[in-house]
Order: C-alpha cells, then sequence, then structure tokens
C-alpha cells in the first residue's frame, strides 16, 4: 500500500445517513488502493449505511465524499451505474440467480455492465472462476452449492470488472467457522494482488485471525482502533 496514492475512497467531515437521517456524523476515513480494511460496530451503527453511501445507493447529507473520479455530494442518477461498474460488491447472502449456472450468472453480470465480445466474456468468466476455484462447477445452479462455493461464486463475479476495490458487507456471516476462514483466504489473496477491500463484520475472531486495518463505528462516531500488517 503506497501512503502516496491517490486514495480510492475519502470522505471529510462527511454525515452519513440510513437513507432518511444521519447515523454517522463527521466521518473522515480515507482508504488508498491495496489496503484490506474491517468497518465494525454494533448493528445498526451504521456500517451497511457507509457501504450503501459508497455505492451511491444512499445520499450524503454533507461534508465530502470521492470514490475514485466520482464526488458523492454532487453524485448523478445518470453517473451511479458508472460507479458501480467500478467496484466489486460481496454481499451476505450472496445474491445470485437461483435459476441459472454460476457461469450464467456470471455471464449476466458481464451483459448488464456492457461487455458484448461473447469469446472476451468466456475467457473473463474461466479467469475468475479459476482465481476463486471454483471453474470445476461452472455448470451447477446456485442450490447445488454449498454455502462457501455460492460465496466464492459472489466473489467471482465481484471480480469481473477488475475492480480496484470490493466491498464486502458481512460476507462470513451466512457461513461456518471452517468455511468462513476459507472466504478470508480467498479475499486476503485476492488483495495481496492488489485490489483493495472494505470489509464490514462483527467477527472479532476472525479479525484476530486474520489481522487489518480496524474502523469501528459507534454511537455515530468513527475511530480507527487497529493497524496492524
Amino acid at each position: 500500500m503506497n501512503p502516496d496514492a491517490t486514495p480510492l475512497v475519502q470522505f471529510r467531515g462527511a454525515d452519513i445517513s440510513n437513507g432518511e437521517v444521519v447515523v454517522v456524523e463527521n466521518l473522515d476515513l480515507t482508504i488508498r488502493p491495496g489496503e484490506f480494511v474491517y468497518l465494525t460496530g454494533r448493528v445498526g451503527s451504521g456500517k451497511t449505511s457507509v457501504i450503501r453511501t459508497i455505492t451511491g445507493e444512499n445520499p450524503l447529507l454533507g461534508g465530502s465524499g470521492h470514490v475514485g473520479p466520482f464526488d458523492l455530494t454532487n453524485l448523478k442518477n445518470k453517473q451511479i451505474p458508472y460507479l458501480r461498474r467500478s467496484l466489486g460488491i460481496v454481499f451476505q447472502d450472496f445474491q445470485l440467480l437461483m435459476d441459472r449456472s454460476v457461469e450464467a450468472n456470471l455471464r449476466f453480470a458481464l451483459q448488464a455492465t456492457g461487455w458484448k465480445d461473447k469469446t472476451a466474456m468466456e475467457e473473463r468468466i474461466r479467469q475468475v472462476l479459476e482465481a476463486v476455484r471454483l471453474d470445476h462447477k461452472s455448470y451447477k445452479l446456485p442450490h447445488q452449492l454449498s454455502g462457501g462455493e455460492q460465496q466464492r461464486a459472489a466473489i467471482a463475479r465481484a471480480l469481473l470488472n477488475e475492480p480496484s476495490l470490493i466491498l464486502a458487507d458481512e460476507p462470513t456471516g451466512n457461513l461456518d467457522e471452517e468455511t468462513a476462514r476459507g472466504i478470508m483466504n480467498l479475499l486476503f489473496d485476492i488483495n495481496r494482488h492488489g485490489t483493495a477491500i472494505i470489509m464490514v463484520t462483527h467477527n472479532q475472531s476472525l479479525i484476530r485471525m486474520f489481522p487489518a486495518r480496524v474502523i469501528t463505528l459507534e454511537n455515530g462516531v468513527c475511530r480507527e482502533i487497529a493497524s496492524q500488517a
């Protein structure tokens, strides 16, 4: 991580809303290329609201915020799809299309983000499935996969457009401990190859097992509680 690199995400004095009311006040937060950052806090502390602000789902109510070249204070509706295409997003509940194979899920995501060359799409699908070690199950439907495999498919989808930043909102929340460790190993491997990751979690044992920078939200205030290599 280069401390002089242009930030991927930067908030200054930002008021973060849950879509209606402010849940985090005066947020100062900088995420740089190649960082792995945990975002922690109690239920309702505003963790997911921060993620939704980064993706343009929730409006920024005060202060300033930037995600790459996008200014969140003046974000236009027509810019939001382009903002989201620059990010990889991983959800707790996977959000796969249950009537399509893993490969078809990925193809749908590529088409939705403007890919048209069939050969290029097939090659990119092959690359990301190999990266998450799921290439041997590309033909299976989501319900034929374990929870960990479904999350690997979701991570593959997040990698499709080679984002510089992945947002992972409780990606291990629905997984048993052993499977969660496997997903964490995968995320850290992706991070070692240069992709920054912001991971929302309340699982302190995983944070201890996989140390990185930790940001906590409490009573509407953000503070850094650890920074470990």
